[in-house]
């Protein structure tokens, strides 16, 4: 099985069954940014963590090895037509420039990890409407010179 197929098996055995990815993710004993993120084939799985997935989804065992495939992280170049993920390049698109000049000017040359990082989404609640929190944790990578 393909892993888009293997995502396409947990989308619908988590409709199926009315669960949240929160529950999910804790059945997992991961966040659930990351265990989301997996599940939608832009992570790989470690065996454990595969396995508690498929067991509440009861889904077969057979497919932990594709849940264990390393993905192809890419995406469509085109603007995404989504409102939420469209926003969030938004944000990337307005801030983006801003974030790496403070981002350099504070640690120098170099990036922020997406290996060695963690996303966490909070609902903040506000008399004004709610707001959504989201915080991103990744390590600076300085760039080699040599």
């Amino acid at each position: 099985m393909k892993k888009v197929e293997v995502t396409e098996a947990i989308i619908n055995a988590k409709k199926e069954k009315g669960l949240s990815w929160e529950a999910i993710a804790d059945a997992a004993g991961k966040s659930v940014v990351w265990t989301t993120s997996a599940c939608l084939g832009m992570n790989s799985f470690p065996e454990d963590t595969a396995q508690a997935v498929l067991k509440i989804l009861d889904l077969p065992a057979d497919l932990v090895p594709d849940m264990m495939a390393c993905p192809h992280k890419a995406w469509d170049k085109a603007i995404p037509q989504d409102p939420l993920v469209y926003r969030i390049y938004e944000v990337i698109g307005v801030y983006g420039d801003t974030l790496k000049e403070v981002i350099h000017e504070k640690f120098g040359d170099g990036i922020m990890s997406a290996i060695d990082f963690h996303m966490d989404v909070q609902k903040e609640e506000n008399p004004k409407g709610d707001r959504v929190v989201i915080t991103m944790n990744g390590k600076f990578l300085k760039y080699s010179v040599w």
